[in-house]
């Protein structure tokens, strides 16, 4: 299985399965938020990272490094990453170290993750949990999600997709604890 490192450490990322698959107690907290990237070619900009399209891509466009910004109007828990990207199609394309950044805006952005990816072919899972157990979430405004570097030195990079998840709500508010059955559910208030 693969893994991630925190901070200035690295670890190795491969990806190796064409579906996505997340357990069931995270939401995909990403269509909340308003994305951009730093560059783009044409017909190859942000909503391609965003139309669960595995077929097309953003494309960047210039120098590296190559940013993701995704900006949240309200403070949100995040916990995981999730990206596609494909080495056998791309090639030189492929990001192959990423770094992680969180933050109120652009402003105070601190780096949470740095993860190298070694010729990864799926979804690549960053978790965004600290070394300290009880950290198993980021709470932030802002994520940036920066492409360092590419496999044989490229210079643009393609990103198929990406998907950022955070805890599951409690559907019933001010409870200690949280029913996954509808059975519970209907009967865990009073009237």
């Amino acid at each position: 299985m693969a893994t991630e490192s925190e901070g200035e450490d690295e670890g190795k990322l491969t990806g190796s399965n064409r579906h996505l698959v997340v357990p069931d107690d995270l939401r995909e907290m990403a269509k909340k938020a308003a994305w951009s990237v730093s560059s783009c070619k044409p017909g190859n900009g942000v909503q391609s990272l965003r139309d669960d399209n595995l077929e097309t891509y953003w494309q960047s466009d210039g120098a590296q490094p190559h940013f993701v910004n995704i900006q949240f109007q309200k403070k949100v828990k995040l916990q995981l990453v999730v990206l596609y990207v494909d080495f056998k199609l791309d090639e030189s394309y492929t990001p192959s170290k990423i770094s992680i950044r969180a933050g109120d805006g652009f402003h105070n952005l601190k780096e949470i993750k740095t993860v190298e990816l070694v010729k990864p072919s799926g979804w690549v899972h960053v978790s965004l949990s600290g070394n300290d157990p009880r950290e198993t979430f980021v709470n932030t405004f802002m994520l940036q999600i920066v492409v360092l570097s590419n496999h044989l030195n490229g210079r643009d990079t393609h990103v198929r997709q990406i998907k950022v998840y955070g805890p599951q709500l409690n559907p019933i508010p001010h409870l200690p604890f949280q029913f996954t059955s509808r059975e519970f559910i209907m009967y865990s208030t009073v009237r």
